[in-house]
C-alpha cells in the first residue's frame, strides 16, 4: 500500500457520501452545512494543529493532523478538486526529480 492510498479510499468515500448524503453520516452534515461550515471545522482543526504541535505530543499532532486532512478532503471534494490534481501540482513544485 503507497501513501496516497488511504487517502484516495478516503476521497472515495467522501465524493460518494457528498452524492448520497447518507442519513447519520458527519460527511452529509458538513456537505448539507455548505462551504462555511466545512471551512469553519478546517480552521478549527488546524488550531488543534497548533496547539498539539505546541504541546509535542506526537500522538495528539498524529490524531489531530489526520482530522485536518479529513476535512482538507471534503473541502477539496466540495470543489470538486481530486487528491491527484494536489499530487500534481506537489510534483511540479518538487521537480518531479529523482532524491
Amino acid at each position: 500500500m503507497n501513501d496516497t492510498n488511504i487517502l484516495m479510499q478516503l476521497e472515495a468515500v467522501i465524493r460518494q457520501r457528498k452524492t448520497e448524503r447518507p442519513d447519520g453520516s458527519y460527511t452529509t452534515k458538513l456537505f448539507d452545512g455548505g462551504l462555511d461550515r466545512i471551512l469553519k471545522k478546517i480552521g478549527e482543526e488546524a488550531g488543534e494543529v497548533i496547539i498539539a504541535s505546541k504541546n509535542a505530543d506526537p500522538n495528539e499532532i498524529i490524531y489531530e493532523s489526520a482530522d485536518l486532512m479529513y476535512h482538507l478532503l471534503v473541502m477539496l471534494a466540495y470543489h470538486d478538486i481530486s487528491w491527484q490534481e494536489i499530487e500534481n501540482e506537489l510534483q511540479r513544485r518538487f521537480g518531479n526529480r529523482p532524491h
